[in-house]
């Protein structure tokens, strides 16, 4: 068998296929499928923290790329295969603002916003595209909420693809589709929501042999594990007690499960953190399903539950509702492998409101690190497990900031300088108000000792 192989995450099945195949999913049974190495013929460091020097070759490919500076945790390509846009120079930092504010002593954050397109998707983009040149791919599609399809569109922009992009009419942030359509992608405006928008491409892409790059592809899934690496890597290779991440598609989640799980068997860390994943109360499928009782259960999941529930939104005709757009999904397409990672962490689930998160959000800014409301989620469902007794005030905990402030710039602008009665007006359904987190512009008349006494007052009441 060769070094990289893909197989069923099934165990009842098991199947196993070879790299050169394009699988959205098993062909025996249907389900997901997992990028999976036999390590044994893998070299590798003695322990985790010569990994990001070690697999450093002699050339300069390396230097553009936080992602393939991992490349031996990731054995499928050839370093002349592997694409990149110079992704993943991305940074763990302490928060120490944030951390009063969600009640420990020591939490970082690790700002995914730095990357070219804007978000954590170019580190799995680094994977797909990477595959998609392996096998001869000349066109890619995928469906987004924004973030996948700007991160789709760069790299394809980039190695010559055509990109083909599904998006849910009205569902996405303006600062996204920008991207798409700056970057030369077809992008398709689906009657409908993301659910919708899946769904479709994944037809679309079946029908006529397209290359699909969302996160149901196990080769975009390995390129994301390596913000687990450069998370720990910031903490000189010492574990935390915890991950928090946003729960969307649940690929990211999915993901760093794997990479956990990889290191531990491999012997390079001597323990898992747990995996917090936090959903918005407007998009809360995974939240409601654990709470259920739904468990990876060593790949025995119940799915004739997870099929009651699908089948009961589409009897409310229940849409994902949330200010958190990125993480807007009702169906995400990783549930499973999520359950897995929340099972192998002893992870937990989360659900916050959307005032939770652009409160959060505003906490965050006040580190200097603008982020999308979908990554403050993050912050608000540490906050919410520190409340609850979850996470131990002393623990050291990151939490994963997924996308750049200026994703969705109308959220922020709104919060902090509309009135109650504009922000009922335009964000009512996501129940949000002003909040004395805002900072709030303050109007003052073109004269100089009007200014004056303005800066005066604002320097006094702080």
């Amino acid at each position: 068998m060769e070094v990289a192989y893909q197989k069923c995450i099934n165990p009842v099945c098991g199947a196993t296929f070879g790299i050169e195949e394009i699988l959205p999913a098993c062909p025996k049974c249907g389900e997901l499928l997992d990028v999976t190495y036999d390590w044994d013929k893998v070299e590798l460091p003695a322990k985790a923290a010569d990994l990001g020097a070690f697999t450093k070759p002699s050339g300069g490919f390396c230097r553009v790329s936080g992602v393939w500076r991992f490349g031996q945790m990731m054995p499928f390509a050839s370093e002349g295969k592997r694409a990149t846009i110079g992704e993943g120079h991305t940074q763990l930092r302490p928060a120490p603002r944030v951390a009063d504010y969600v009640g420990l002593k020591n939490l970082h954050l690790q700002y995914e916003g730095l990357n070219p397109s804007g978000s954590f998707k170019d580190n799995g983009m680094a994977g797909a595209f990477t595959h998609a040149k392996m096998v001869g791919a000349k066109v890619v599609a995928c469906a987004s909420t924004g973030n996948t399809s700007a991160s789709m569109a760069a790299f394809a922009a980039n190695t010559g693809m055509a990109g083909i992009i599904f998006i849910g009419d009205g569902k996405v942030a303006y600062g996204k589709l920008s991207q798409a359509l700056d970057y030369g992608a077809m992008t398709l405006l689906i009657k409908g929501d993301f659910d919708d928008a899946m769904a479709r491409v994944q037809e679309v892409c079946k029908s006529e042999g397209i290359y699909l790059v969302n996160s149901v592809n196990p080769f975009r899934l390995e390129g994301q594990k390596t913000i687990m690496y450069r998370v720990l890597e910031g903490f000189d290779w010492n574990i935390p007690d915890w991950i928090v991440v946003p729960g969307g598609n649940l690929g990211n989640s999915s993901a760093f499960g794997k990479a956990f799980y990889e290191l531990y068997d491999l012997g390079l860390i001597a323990k898992m953190p747990r995996i917090a994943v936090i959903n918005s109360e407007g998009a809360p499928t995974l939240n409601n399903l654990v709470r259920s009782g739904l468990k990876w259960n060593g790949g025995t999941v119940d799915d004739a539950m997870i099929g009651a529930y699908y089948r009961g939104l589409d009897e409310r005709n229940e849409r994902a509702n949330t200010i958190a757009s990125a993480i807007e999904i009702n169906r995400p397409v990783n549930l499973k492998k999520c359950l897995r990672a929340i099972e192998k962490t002893e992870g937990v689930v989360r659900a916050v409101s959307d005032q939770q998160i652009i409160d959060a959000k505003a906490w965050i800014a006040r580190e200097g690190l603008g982020c999308e409301p979908a990554s403050a989620a993050s912050v608000a469902g540490t906050k919410a497990l520190v409340e609850e007794g979850i996470i131990d005030r002393d623990a050291t905990v990151a939490c994963i900031l997924t996308g750049h402030q200026l994703k969705d710039p109308h959220a922020t602008v709104a919060y902090h300088s509309y009135s109650e009665e504009d922000l009922k007006a335009d964000y009512g359904q996501y129940g949000i108000s002003t909040s004395e987190y805002a900072n709030k512009p303050v109007p003052v008349a073109n004269d100089l000792g009007q200014i004056i006494d303005a800066i005066r007052a604002k320097a006094a009441k702080n």
